[in-house]
C-alpha cells in the first residue's frame, strides 16, 4: 500500500517545491492538491460537516499551476488533485493543462475528482445542471478521455456535445491519467463504479470500511469490471496510527491520504514534523 500526502495548498502552507521534495525524500508516494477556484460570501449552501468555514477555503492556490512546479523538483512522486472540480472550468482548456502536466512530469498525474459541496460555487462557474450535477461529470470525463485519446475527438452526449476537432497533447496513457471518483453517496458510489478508475471515499464516513470495500467492488463486478483496474485511495480522518494503516491495507486499499487535518489546516508549522513522523511507517506498509 501507499501513503500519499493531502495538503490545502494555501498561501500559507509550505510551497510546493519544499513540501514536494520533503515528500519524495521521506518516501512518500504521492503529493495531493485540493481546488477551490473561489468561495461565494453566499453562505446558503452550509459547509457540509457544520459550523463556520474554515478560513483556508480561502486563500486556496490553483492545484495544477502548484502541481507543476512540484514536478519540477521531484522525479518519482506522483501527481493528484484531491479533489479537483472538473465540472467548474471550461472542458478543452482544462483537458489541456491536465495533458500538459502529465506529459511533462511524465505521466505522474492522478485526477481525484469529485461534483463539489457548495451550489453557488457551482452556479458561479458553469450552465451545468447543479441537479444533474453527477452526469454532467460523467461526461466530462468521458468527453476528455476521447480528447486525450482520439486523432480527430467528438463527443456527443446529454450535457456535453461537440463535432470533432484536433487536440493536442495527448498523454502517455491514451484516455489521459487515471481518474478517481471522491464520493460517498450511495448515487457517487455507483458512478464511481461504473465508470471511474478509482474510488476515494473518506474512512471516518464509512460506518464499516471493509464492508464499504467489499460493497464497492461487487458493484465494480456488476457493471461487468475487473476489481483490479479501479484503484481505492482511501482518505484518512481518523487518528493515524501504524496499525490502523496495516488494517486498511490487508483490506486491499491500495493508498491512503493522510493530511494534518481540518482542525490544523490554519497551523502550517505542523506539516514538516507530521511528514516526519509519518515517514516511519511506510516501510511496513
Amino acid at each position: 500500500m501507499h501513503l500519499g500526502f493531502s495538503s490545502m495548498n494555501t498561501v500559507d502552507d509550505p510551497s510546493p517545491l519544499q513540501l514536494a521534495k520533503t515528500l519524495e525524500e521521506a518516501g512518500f508516494e504521492s503529493l495531493w492538491y485540493g481546488e477551490h477556484s473561489h468561495i461565494p460570501v453566499s453562505r446558503k449552501t452550509p459547509y457540509p460537516p457544520g459550523g463556520d468555514l474554515p478560513e483556508p477555503y480561502k486563500k486556496m492556490m490553483d492545484p495544477y499551476v502548484s502541481l507543476m512546479a512540484a514536478a519540477a523538483v521531484t522525479t518519482d512522486l506522483k501527481l493528484g488533485t484531491g479533489i479537483a472540480l472538473l465540472m467548474e472550468r471550461e472542458l478543452f482548456s482544462q483537458a489541456k493543462t491536465i495533458a500538459t502536466l502529465d506529459l511533462l512530469s511524465q505521466g505522474r498525474v492522478i485526477i481525484g475528482c469529485g461534483v463539489g459541496w457548495n451550489q453557488e460555487e457551482f452556479e458561479n462557474a458553469t450552465n451545468l445542471p447543479w441537479q444533474r450535477r453527477y452526469l454532467a461529470l460523467k461526461e466530462t470525463v468521458l468527453a476528455q478521455r476521447v480528447l486525450l485519446t482520439d486523432a480527430e475527438p467528438e463527443f456527443h452526449g446529454e450535457l456535453i456535445d461537440f463535432d470533432p476537432v484536433w487536440f493536442e497533447p495527448k498523454t502517455q496513457r491514451l484516455g489521459g491519467p487515471p481518474v478517481t471518483f471522491g464520493a460517498m453517496g450511495p448515487l457517487g458510489i455507483r458512478h464511481a463504479a461504473q465508470w471511474a478508475d478509482g474510488w476515494m471515499p473518506v474512512d471516518v464516513a464509512m460506518p464499516d470500511v471493509q464492508q464499504g470495500v467489499t460493497d464497492f467492488y461487487q458493484q465494480v463486478r456488476d457493471f461487468g469490471r475487473n476489481p483490479d483496474d479501479v484503484e481505492i485511495t482511501l482518505v484518512v480522518m481518523a487518528p493515524v496510527t501504524g496499525d490502523l494503516l496495516k488494517s486498511y491495507r490487508d483490506m486491499g486499499i491500495h493508498r491512503c491520504n493522510i493530511g494534518v487535518g481540518m482542525e490544523n489546516w490554519d497551523k502550517p508549522e505542523i506539516v514538516m514534523p507530521m511528514i516526519e513522523e509519518f515517514a516511519r511507517l511506510i516501510p511496513d506498509l
